[in-house]
């Protein structure tokens, strides 16, 4: 949407394009913009543009929308036929030419103030997105207890679902770089209320910067949200992200190659060295638990080697599974069997050192006692695990790392 100046060459192409999605806010609508535009003149040093997005609004919202438009050079209305605040918002800025893209709810709950800090990392090229945060330290928030408790119950849940470590999904106060949003949008498909979270995990996940920026929130109590359908709404893209990440359906690797940052280089130390150690060791503990549990049952019932032979293949084939996606972050199908038939190799590394530890110890001992027994063993698995990682970095998933 650029425009010149009649007289001149000059292109118009706004830094800053806020968008304000509403449906049937006819009253609200007109006061909002024009404290906005008011705020935006006297505070905000580049060129800006406000785009109206009505989706699919019945009342007279259209009509204030057209009123303000003639009005401010600076304003934008459009029009969708289909409601969704997440359709507004992909629409608008999949075809807004501003270099910065922001929204705010109608009913300004935050306060403005927050703006310029909001998209000044992205102007500068520091952060990728831009969220407003009540969760924040330094936060002013008044609201309700039940809002407030539904707000938190949320977040806690993409931090324990998700691994999310952003603050505040639902914040109505946010903004991304356009070149960003060109290569992140077509991916997220709410076109609702989880758009955002589903926006920001997706980031997240890429490796983009998001940037927090603690807000001053006023509860609005005439907000027309229906918290029930919203919140069920919610839980269900939950379900669907989990699903699609898990399952290797989202780029996310690609996407990351386009747009994520890389771990800043340490010498010395192999790039990603340290985070693949760390995922490692989790699904390490994990399996160590897990085959200690097997060994344990199966050994009532069969000798000390076959019963190290089953609960260490077992444990195995989900251990490299579980390495190939979460340690190297390999996804789909492809090589799947071949990585799994190189663990068996690594597998039988492994049993050769535990099994090897048992037959000595059988040969110094008569008689070892099941605690000495379970000893030997779990030093034998630490040697062996610090082969296993060593065999996958540098042999199972070299050259797959990435891939999705």
């Amino acid at each position: 949407m650029p425009s010149q100046d009649t007289g001149s060459t000059l292109v118009t192409t706004p830094v800053l394009d806020v968008v304000v999605p509403v449906y049937n806010e006819e009253i609200d609508l007109e006061p909002c913009i024009r404290r906005l535009h008011g705020y935006l003149t006297a505070h905000f040093p580049y060129r800006f543009r406000i785009t109206i997005a009505d989706n699919a609004s019945v009342d007279g919202t259209a009509a204030v929308a057209q009123r303000l438009r003639a009005e401010f050079p600076e304003v934008e209305a459009v029009h969708l036929s289909l409601k969704g605040r997440g359709r507004a918002l992909n629409h608008v800025w999949t075809h807004s030419d501003a270099a910065v893209l922001a929204y705010m709810d109608v009913d300004l709950s935050t306060d403005l103030g927050a703006l310029l800090p909001l998209v000044a990392p992205l102007i500068s090229g520091h952060s990728d997105l831009a969220i407003g945060s009540r969760l924040a330290r330094g936060s002013r928030v008044v609201r309700g207890a039940k809002r407030e408790f539904i707000s938190r119950g949320y977040n806690l849940i993409l931090r324990t679902t998700m691994a999310a470590r952003f603050s505040d999904a639902q914040c109505g106060f946010k903004a991304i770089r356009s070149d960003v949003a060109r290569r992140l949008l077509p991916m997220v498909e709410d076109t609702g209320w989880f758009f955002d979270t589903e926006m920001l995990v997706l980031a997240e996940r890429a490796g983009l910067r998001i940037h927090e920026v603690p807000v001053d929130w006023v509860d609005d109590p005439d907000s027309r949200v229906d918290i029930v359908s919203t919140a069920i709404a919610d839980l269900k893209g939950i379900v669907r992200i989990t699903r699609a990440l898990s399952t290797g359906k989202l780029p996310i690797a690609a996407l990351r190659q386009q747009l994520g940052r890389n771990p800043l280089p340490v010498q010395g130390v192999p790039s990603g060295l340290t985070g693949q150690l760390i995922r490692f060791a989790g699904v390490g503990v994990a399996s160590t638990l897990a085959y200690l549990v097997l060994y344990a049952l199966l050994r009532v019932g069969v000798g000390a080697q076959a019963a190290n032979l089953i609960a260490l293949l077992v444990t195995a084939v989900a251990n490299t599974a579980a390495n190939r996606r979460l340690t190297f972050g390999v996804s789909g199908a492809d090589g799947a069997l071949r990585h799994q038939a190189q663990g068996l190799v690594v597998f039988g590394i492994g049993l050769a050192l535990t099994s090897g530890s048992l037959a000595l110890l059988d040969a110094a001992s008569t008689q070892p006692s099941r605690l000495v027994e379970l000893v030997v063993l779990i030093l034998a698995n630490l040697i062996a695990t610090a082969v296993r990682f060593l065999l996958m970095r540098v042999w199972v998933f070299r050259g797959s790392r990435g891939r999705s």
